[in-house]
C-alpha cells in the first residue's frame, strides 16, 4: 500500500544536527528496500500560493492555506505492507527528531472507503 509522508517543520523540536540529520541516508536505506517511491523538499511556505473557487470566482492568495507555526517542508510516498510499516519507516525519518512526520495513506481515484 502507498503512503504520502508529509514532512514537516516543529518549533518545539530538538535542533536539526547536520551528522545526524542526514534525510539522504534514510531516502538511499529505502531505495535499497524498494519501498521508496518519490519525495522531495518543498519551498518554503513563503512561496505558496492558496487557490480557490468560491461562487464560480477565483481566488487567489499569497501564502499557505492556515496560519500555523508548522508548515510542510516536503513529502516522500513510500510502499509499505501496512500502517505499523509504514509508521516504523516514518519514524526513521530524520525530521521526526527534528520536526514531524504525517502519514497517511493513498486513497486511489475509484477506490470505496
Amino acid at each position: 500500500m502507498r503512503y504520502v509522508l508529509f514532512i514537516c517543520t516543529d518549533p518545539t523540536a530538538e535542533p536539526y544536527i547536520e551528522a545526524e540529520d542526514n534525510a539522504g541516508e534514510w531516502v538511499a536505506s529505502l531505495q535499497d528496500s524498494g519501498s521508496y517511491v518519490l519525495g522531495d523538499r518543498l519551498r518554503p511556505v513563503e512561496d505558496a500560493t492558496t487557490v480557490r473557487v468560491r461562487a464560480g470566482e477565483r481566488i487567489v492568495a499569497d501564502g499557505p492555506f492556515t496560519e500555523s507555526r508548522e508548515w510542510i517542508a516536503g513529502f516522500d510516498v513510500i510502499d509499505a505492507d501496512d500502517l505499523d510499516a509504514a509508521i516504523e519507516i516514518a519514524a526513521a525519518h530524520p525530521m521526526a527528531r527534528f520536526g514531524l512526520v504525517e502519514v497517511r495513506p493513498v486513497w486511489p481515484l475509484g477506490a470505496t472507503m
